[in-house]
């Protein structure tokens, strides 16, 4: 998805995108070496609440530069990394990818199965720190972080192991949030501070339907503020370009997202 494509959906001449954020590719200090990563906000002199945005499986790609540059544009400085750093530099994927061919799903598995619980809190620590020593962040109002698909999980890892930071979490069509280990995703939820948007999938609904009232419990559990919806939309339905995109869903997903931020990064 071009800029002007994602500026046509967010209701904003492309030019007005383009002038209005300040973008560039930055190299972060993690546990285990230097990830690769896009950085966005505001132009112009200011600071604006730090957003974390993992990418889905695909990796940091023009599609998720484009999210990264629509947020910042709503004001927010917006750090969108590549998880697959220890392996390769971003893009992980160039063209077309099919789900359905066998050759090119193995070929992604294998890189996902080279990411840890432990290496992704690490790296979530790493990311946070990185955004609050920036010059375009303001430390004194909350931080966001969002994930999608793969990465709903890094989301609510992110919020337990900087709850001093981590004020509102996002997660859109998020698989792995609840399982039956001792480190599924939603047992962390105590360990939190944040509110939450859970944005599920239809068809991922239909496969686990009991995740969505797991989830409302544990946050009431823990008192904790979250909207759990899911939606009329097949998973992937929030990114651009992807096979099962979903352009009204994905707007609602976006709005619900900018809601839970204007009211809790402040």
């Amino acid at each position: 998805m071009t800029i002007s494509s994602v500026a046509a959906v967010a209701g904003l001449p492309s030019a007005t995108v383009a002038a209005n954020v300040t973008e560039r590719d930055v190299m972060v200090r993690t546990g285990d070496g230097m990830a690769d990563a896009a950085m966005f906000h505001p132009a112009g002199a200011g600071s604006w609440p730090a957003v974390l945005m993992w990418p889905d499986i695909l990796g940091l790609r023009p599609a998720f530069r484009d999210m990264g540059r629509r947020l910042a544009a709503a004001g927010y400085t917006v750090l969108v990394p590549n998880p697959f750093y220890r392996t390769r530099r971003a893009p992980v994927v160039t063209g077309a990818f099919d789900f359905n061919d066998p050759k090119q799903r193995d070929a992604i598995m294998s890189l996902r199965a080279t990411l840890t619980d432990a290496g992704i809190a690490k790296d979530a620590a790493a990311f946070i720190t990185f955004l609050d020593r920036q010059r375009a962040t303001n430390r004194r109002k909350g931080a966001g972080v969002q994930g999608y698909c793969f990465s709903g999980p890094f989301a609510f890892q992110t919020a337990a192991v900087r709850s001093d930071r981590i004020r509102a979490v996002g997660t859109f069509h998020g698989g792995g949030l609840v399982t039956k280990e001792a480190s599924s995703p939603h047992l962390l939820i105590p360990k939190t501070k944040a509110s939450f948007v859970v944005a599920i999938a239809r068809n991922d609904d239909q496969k686990q339907p009991d995740a969505k009232g797991i989830l409302k419990a544990s946050f009431a559990a823990a008192k904790r503020r979250a909207v759990v919806e899911v939606f009329p939309a097949d998973h992937g339905w929030c990114v651009p370009g992807s096979q099962t995109y979903d352009q009204p869903s994905a707007e609602r997903a976006w709005a619900e997202l900018l809601r839970l931020y204007r009211t809790r990064l402040v």
